[in-house]
């Protein structure tokens, strides 16, 4: 199985409000309250980290989890925020360029 590349889309704004992450999308003004996890994974969304060396890093260290659900887990999710837009997501990293 190949990994996946995330960024966080060009089309967002965000913020941390309240201890959570508030993700806008400003092609239909949507809101998006992430919780702690999700926002981890929006935090690390470079583009050129692949997503199962953020959730190694970032997510089983400072959760009670293991790496192969934490993996499924946050592809479900970054396929979910591809879905609507707030994230890109990849099978090669995403450059500056990419559109």
């Amino acid at each position: 199985m190949s990994d996946k590349f995330i960024r966080r889309s060009r089309k967002t704004a965000a913020r941390i409000v309240g201890g959570e992450m508030v993700v806008l999308s400003v092609v239909d003004s949507s809101l998006y309250n992430l919780n702690a996890i999700a926002s981890l994974v929006w935090q690390a969304a470079d583009g050129a980290t692949p997503l199962r060396a953020i959730v190694e890093e970032r997510i089983v260290p400072h959760f009670e989890i293991d790496a192969e659900t934490a993996y499924r887990d946050a592809l479900e999710l970054v396929v979910a925020l591809g879905r609507h837009g707030i994230l890109e997501v990849s099978d090669t990293p995403i450059t500056a360029e990419t559109p």
